[in-house]
């Protein structure tokens, strides 16, 4: 075959770089679903923070700039004044309407929480987990994973301890129920506290982790504290690297706190990796316990609100952007704030792509909240009081490009 001569090299070449202009030059065009423009784009997970538009195409983050021509879409949001954030995701909540018995519609928070990803703390057990999975999961538009409770009926008894009877934590129904739904499924929940175990001390978190790793590999137990049977350190030190200590912060009895200092139990589990959750709920969240923890090294790794139909009417107020201006107001920076409640805990979910970031490729689910400067107080589970100066207001969320609340997209749908 005859090799082009140098005349028709170039001439390939130029149609080549007038063809490629052209692609750009066409794509460029292309119109997005939504723009939202105007707001601070705070991505910890990018090392993002400054004024920028972001644009969705398809329920993807297709392009986050300084400005996008307003020509280019099809439907707006201004957030002029607002954050516009990697959508918030919250490691615990309760969100089993009508199968657990404190359970709320995850949707119907949007408008308190600006939230777009759930998960279910153990609503569900093995008795349960199906309905949750179809009837809730399947038809929510706010993104929901789960931990399986180790007890087979979750938190439908409530307030009546799940594991009094310890028959009902029964770990290969668990480790099967994890294992078939790896997809929303993370791990096995616990709850060690007195009224919940009775007289089996730490029998229900021995079955919890030997119900994870029967599951496979990766699945994550999530422990809730307080008034923990026993020693706390007994409790801590069986706690796994991945595994969720939750209610870290609590007053509630038996507290990680003692005489102002930390168990050096609960500081070794932090550094062996075990994470480190909030889980403010309606009483779980003590400033006399946060800060000294914090000031001897136990800052949290996540953000959780604990929210559901109990703590919800409490002082404390556990939706997720109060619970994350408390700690702003603890002096933890609005950047750290920000990543404790998207790409750590998305992190810890491990089952998206990019969840909990803004980068182009990312699902678009966007929270936009707006910073308030102003004097506030705020109060924890015990009725302790503190004062700060700004706090985190939910404005909208937007999960998989499609917004809660106006704009209406066409057709009202999701992928």
């Amino acid at each position: 075959m005859n090799e082009p001569t140098r005349p028709e090299r170039r001439a390939f070449l130029r149609r080549g770089s007038v063809l490629a202009a052209a692609s750009l030059t066409a794509f460029a065009d292309e119109k997005f679903d939504l723009v939202i423009r105007g707001g601070e784009v705070i991505d910890p997970a990018a090392s993002v923070r400054g004024r920028r538009d972001v644009g969705i195409r398809w329920g993807r983050i297709a392009a986050v700039e300084p400005s996008i021509d307003p020509g280019r879409a099809l439907q707006a949001i201004d957030a002029s004044g607002h954050l516009v954030v990697p959508g918030l995701v919250d490691l615990h909540a309760h969100v089993y309407a009508q199968g657990s018995a404190i359970g709320l519609p995850a949707d119907e928070l949007a408008p308190f929480t600006a939230t777009t990803t759930y998960v279910s703390a153990g609503d569900a057990g093995a008795g349960n987990f199906s309905a949750l999975r179809h009837y809730i999961i399947a038809q929510t538009r706010s993104r929901i994973f789960a931990f399986v409770h180790i007890s087979r009926i979750g938190l439908a008894g409530f307030p009546v301890g799940e594991t009094l009877n310890i028959d009902y934590a029964d770990v290969d129904a668990a480790a099967k129920t994890v294992a078939e739904n790896a997809d929303v499924a993370l791990g096995v929940k616990v709850r060690m506290s007195k009224n919940v175990v009775g007289a089996h001390g730490l029998e229900p978190l021995v079955r919890a982790i030997a119900a994870a790793e029967r599951a496979g590999p990766g699945f994550r137990v999530q422990c809730h504290i307080g008034d923990a049977p026993g020693e706390l350190a007994a409790v801590l030190d069986l706690l796994r690297p991945g595994d969720i200590l939750t209610h870290a912060y609590s007053g509630a009895g038996n507290n990680i706190v003692q005489d102002g200092r930390l168990l050096p139990a609960a500081l070794a589990a932090k550094q062996r990796g075990v994470i480190i959750d909030v889980g403010h709920g309606g009483g779980s969240f003590d400033y006399t316990v946060a800060e000294p923890a914090m000031a001897q090294g136990l800052v949290p790794d996540t953000i959780s609100s604990d929210i559901h139909a109990v703590s919800g009417n409490t002082p404390g107020q556990p939706y997720l952007p109060w619970v994350m201006s408390k700690f702003l107001n603890l002096g933890v920076t609005l950047e750290q704030v920000i990543a404790m409640a998207t790409v750590n805990p998305a992190r810890v979910i491990g089952r998206v792509d990019k969840l909990g970031t803004l980068e182009v490729g990312a699902p678009a689910d966007v929270s936009i909240l707006q910073l308030v400067e102003e004097p506030v107080t705020f109060v924890d589970t015990r009725g302790n009081r503190r004062d700060g100066n700004r706090w985190l207001k939910p404005i909208q969320a937007i999960r998989a490009g499609r917004p809660f609340g106006r704009p209406y997209p066409m057709p009202f749908a999701y992928p």
